[in-house]
């Protein structure tokens, strides 16, 4: 009689996959909550602790960890001396496994909980059944996801040795160990503090296959933290499929929004991961033509976020524009139904918050940068005026505004900024002064004079002649880290040009 070891935290499926195979001619042994349940099902079940020998003990934390288990488990049934080892200890084999584990995470996660409870909910014979199955699949089904559990009765029912099919779970149970393993390791890290660890186990479940990345002819794929994890948390309300430029482009809208902070209405127009309009205004429709205003040309087949819901008015304005993207955090049912004309606009609603200390990572060749994520300062506290002349009530809100928008925009980055908006946008650029001058550029190519408007700089300036090239197109302020050797002397230039500068002490760097 063939025999299967059923033990599950999530009972989801668990009772039909073990009605199925007690249909079969096969025996179940179960432990503890489990085996409660398929009992209460009608299904026969023998305790694990019949076949040790050995009673649970330790409040459960010893009941499989046992020779008569993993001597069932691991032994080849190819090799006559394996069996007969069986024979002489009276094991028996075991041919499936269907494990899943404590709930980790979700315990960890909970406010408020003690951390003797979540070390409680580390399972160790659950991984070590299901290392010792996976290892020996050619000989044992070994399930981990309740999605499986058909696959492997159609394969019974199917009479064939389906090897690919032995191989997948256990390929799937050996990926589904280590990423407990490094939720673990990572809670671990926290509980001391431990920003860097020595070792960093990263686990990432696939998403979605997209069409190809960047470009076609390249194979690509969407993974996540876990299953809803950040953009997957997005719900699409409407349009073609993401694609891998999509979600680029979706992080650098929220990331754009994000630094706006929640004080106004905000809206983002961005294009190849960088903004072409910034803006917040009384109103959502006020902030996106706004931001339209800055660039509209570039804002063509761009992604838009917004910090706040959107509402009928501003679908029907939106939805002149070809747009790829629209995401924010919710939508009316009429602007669903205006925006839904657009087949090809795809709507996102949701927020997608980043979670509080989450890290950012970089990949480069062989491994991966690792740091904090970015954070500005929203207030004027810390700022130092450094000029002659302090900046009026108007120039300091517009430096706010531009210190918070051109955190969004890839280095080298320059913006200009008046009344809430950008009016100009330097991103990317070898030199700082060619920011300066492409931001300058894009303003009058789309009817704005620079002149009265602010400057921002993701970080100092390391000549003056980015100030002298500011201050020929009419900047009135400027706000800017400081740190360069050359302060005295940028300073000097914005004392001539009698502009107010305010170093922030802080860099923005995007790369």
């Amino acid at each position: 009689m063939p025999r299967a070891l059923i033990s599950v935290s999530n009972k989801t499926g668990v009772a039909e996959l073990a009605r199925a195979l007690t249909s079969r001619g096969w025996e179940i042994i179960s432990t503890g909550g489990t085996a409660r349940a398929l009992r209460e099902a009608g299904i026969a079940t023998r305790d694990v602790a019949d076949v040790t020998g050995f009673p649970e003990m330790l409040d459960g934390r010893v009941k499989t960890l046992h020779p008569g288990v993993h001597g069932g488990l691991l032994a080849r049934r190819d090799l006559p001396e394996h069996m007969e080892a069986l024979a002489a200890h009276d094991i028996e084999p075991i041919d499936l496994v269907a494990v899943n584990l404590y709930p980790f995470r979700e315990t960890a996660a909970r406010a408020g909980v003690r951390p003797e409870e979540v070390i409680e909910n580390i399972d160790i014979g659950g991984p070590s059944m299901l290392r010792s199955a996976a290892k020996n699949f050619e000989s044992v089904y070994v399930v981990v996801d309740p999605a499986d559990y058909e696959n492997v009765i159609e394969s019974l029912d199917a009479g064939t040795d389906d090897l690919d099919l032995r191989r997948l779970l256990a390929e799937k149970t050996y990926a589904h160990t280590a990423s407990y393993d490094a939720a673990i390791a990572g809670w671990f890290a926290k509980q001391r503090s431990e920003r860097f660890p020595e070792r960093i186990p990263l686990s990432l479940e696939r998403q979605q296959s997209l069409r190809y990345g960047e470009n076609p002819g390249q194979e690509a794929a969407f993974y996540v933290e876990h299953r809803g994890a950040g953009l997957a948390s997005l719900v699409q309300r409407g349009g073609k499929e993401l694609s891998f430029n999509n979600l680029l482009d979706l992080e650098g809208a929220l990331l754009a929004t994000d630094m706006l902070g929640e004080g106004l209405p905000g809206c983002a127009i961005i294009k190849h991961t960088s903004p072409c309009g910034l803006a917040v205004a009384p109103t959502a429709l006020d902030a996106y033509q706004k931001a339209l205003a800055c660039d509209p040309a570039s804002a063509f087949g761009s992604v838009i976020s917004f910090n706040v819901p959107v509402d009928e008015r501003l679908a029907d304005v939106i939805s002149s524009l070809f747009v790829e993207c629209l995401v924010a955090p919710a939508f009316s049912a009429p602007a669903l139904e205006i925006l839904g004309r657009k087949k090809n606009l795809r709507i996102l609603e949701g927020r997608a918050a980043w979670p509080a200390g989450s890290l950012d990572f970089k990949r480069v060749r062989g491994g991966m940068l690792v740091q904090d994520r970015p954070s500005i300062d929203h207030s004027l506290q810390s700022w130092n005026v450094v000029t002659s002349r302090s900046p009026t009530n108007a120039e300091r809100d517009d430096l706010l505004f531009a210190w918070r928008a051109v955190a969004s925009v890839k280095s080298n980055a320059i913006v200009l900024a008046r009344d809430g908006a950008t009016i100009g946008i330097g991103a990317g650029q070898m030199s700082r002064v060619d920011a300066s001058f492409l931001a300058v550029h894009k303003a009058r190519t789309t009817g704005f004079d620079p002149a009265g408007s602010v400057l921002g700089s993701d970080a100092f300036f390391p000549f003056r002649d980015g100030v002298d090239h500011a201050a020929e197109a009419g900047v009135t302020a400027i706000i800017q880290p400081g740190g360069s050797v050359r302060d005295p002397e940028v300073i000097a230039a914005a004392n001539e040009r009698e502009i107010a500068m305010v170093f922030t002490g802080a860099r923005l760097f995007r790369h």
